[in-house]
């Protein structure tokens, strides 16, 4: 995790909801440099030892920034849920949608999403984010692709639809809004998901229940998508995939329900925590 004001967060390592570890004096930050030099390993000792010392911090009411530090490129699959797909009238893709969304997107999972200038049609999107361990290109199969995933964590793909499906076709343009990815509380490495592939999704607005989903449901699952995105690109350590959204955003509603500002947006996935962002105009 990391915690502090924006643009002065410090890595720690979550103990459990009111404890962590400080790491700031063993790694910079939780970025390119972090998880290409292995920093996973290498801090997993010296943190044990301090847990046993009794070496911990409450988080108190610290704010709580994004578990990683602002990554080389956000990479975003779409229409990768069957009943997401059937909902917005698309055909199942016969291989990944790709998309990428502005790395200065990434904020933490309970600050404000701002609606930005212009905008109409303000959706939500709760995620499965992958993060990249290692610098990977051609992958040989499948089953490399594990290798180089360093974690997952919990992200909302926010998203102007009326600047993705109606200003020339770029959707781009309707992800990369300021704000527009809230991602965490934490990053769960690998081994603390027992079956990536069996994870509840969950997100509300407003206290009323909007997506309700399970990664099983995915088309193409998180080590298809690193393989099959390493054959067109230099995936780089610190790297983040947001792996698309369940059934239940607002434009497949009849009417569509966008956010509007004072709304509050609450999401979480088993394992990975929980997020909690209200809604403010634009600037």
């Amino acid at each position: 995790m990391r915690v502090g004001a924006p643009g002065a967060e410090k890595p720690v390592v979550r103990v459990d909801d009111t404890r962590y570890v400080d790491v700031s004096d063993l790694v910079r930050d939780f970025d390119e440099a972090f998880f290409g030099g292995d920093g996973l390993r290498r801090l997993a000792e010296p943190v044990a030892q301090r847990i046993a010392a009794g070496e911990t911090e409450p988080f108190g009411s610290q704010r709580i920034g994004s578990p990683i530090a602002r990554p080389h490129q956000i990479l975003c699959i779409g229409l990768n849920y069957r009943d997401h797909a059937a909902e917005t009238g698309q055909a199942v893709p016969a291989e990944p949608i790709l998309f990428t969304k502005s790395p200065n997107t990434l904020i933490g999972p309970n600050d404000e999403i701002r609606i930005p200038r212009g905008a109409a049609k303000t959706d939500w999107e709760v995620e499965l984010g992958i993060v990249i361990g290692s610098r990977t290109s051609y992958l040989d199969d499948v089953a490399d692709a594990a290798a180089a995933i360093a974690g997952y964590v919990l992200v909302n793909d926010v998203s102007e639809r009326a600047f993705q499906m109606e200003r020339g076709g770029q959707w781009s343009k309707g992800k990369s809004a300021e704000t527009f990815n809230p991602a965490g509380p934490w990053l769960a490495t690998p081994d603390e998901i027992p079956d990536v592939l069996d994870l509840n999704m969950w997100l509300d607005v407003n206290g009323v229940r909007r997506q309700t989903g399970n990664t099983k449901t995915m088309i193409f699952d998180p080590y298809f998508i690193v393989h099959h995105l390493s054959q067109f690109m230099v995936l780089e350590p610190g790297d983040l995939i947001n792996t698309g959204t369940p059934p239940g955003v607002g434009m497949g509603f009849k009417p569509p329900v966008w956010l509007r500002a004072g709304d509050v947006v609450e999401l979480g996935i088993d394992r990975l925590g929980s997020g909690r962002q209200q809604v403010v105009g634009p600037r």
